[in-house]
């Protein structure tokens, strides 16, 4: 019933987990097919994937590249986009499942869904940003690729799939989705915090909203992506 795609380079400290979340739903019949499509990992990801079952398919470096190639290679008619680093909490498959049905069956139009975001940190601002991004979800219907994206290939493919951009390829496919198109599921998707407990959470948070405010203001992705890697104005 669902392919599921995670775009992975040098994720063997995460990947485990990741999977691991999958199992149950895959022994449901509900996941059918798992892809990893790898970006040049160097570490043991391609060993772990294979491990696990997985199609792995080799893309060029770039999520957005990346998530391209992993579509490309489902067969399942629904398609689930998930980071290497997310852990999808136990009660996600019979959310998805209602979900997925109630489309099938024509009872609510094409849509897509994501998941509750959650960080895999303690005290304040792990719990403050949780509840700045429910906001942005809820009221804006902007999340990003860490909540996951569960959509059916005919959705997908009508509005075009993603971009080979150099970043914020999950904002403009939610973009090209539309509000309406959108539904947000109660099961957490579970992040690493390690990018925030290696930068702080305020240095982190103001990076990414610049990030993202660049984007709405037109600047190209590829300038954007040195500003949220922290390479502007490097040679």
């Amino acid at each position: 019933m669902i392919s599921v795609v995670i775009p992975a380079l040098n994720a063997e400290a995460c990947l485990t987990r990741t999977l691991g979340a999958l199992v149950p739903a895959a022994v449901d019949g509900i996941v059918r097919e798992l892809i990893i499509a790898d970006g040049g990992s160097a570490d043991r990801t391609i060993e772990l994937a294979d491990d696990a079952g997985a199609v792995i398919v080799k893309a060029e470096r770039g999520r957005g590249r990346q998530l391209i190639a992993g579509a490309e290679r489902a067969k399942s008619p629904w398609l689930l986009f998930l980071h290497a680093d997310t852990v999808l909490a136990p009660e996600w498959a019979i959310e998805a499942a209602q979900f997925m049905g109630a489309v099938d069956r024509g009872a609510r139009g094409q849509a897509a869904a994501v998941f509750r975001f959650a960080l895999d940190d303690h005290g304040v601002p792990p719990r403050v940003l949780e509840r700045l991004v429910a906001l942005r979800a809820s009221l804006m219907k902007l999340p990003f690729g860490d909540q996951g994206l569960l959509i059916s290939r005919r959705l997908y493919d009508e509005i075009g799939g993603f971009k080979p951009l150099a970043i914020m390829e999950d904002v403009d496919l939610v973009r090209r989705l539309g509000r309406r198109r959108l539904v947000l599921l109660h099961a957490r998707a579970l992040t690493s915090a390690a990018r925030y407990r290696r930068e702080g959470y305020l240095k982190r948070v103001l990076r990414n909203q610049k990030c993202l405010s660049l984007y709405f203001a037109g600047v190209p992705v590829e300038k954007i992506a040195k500003i949220y890697e922290g390479r502007a104005g490097r040679a």
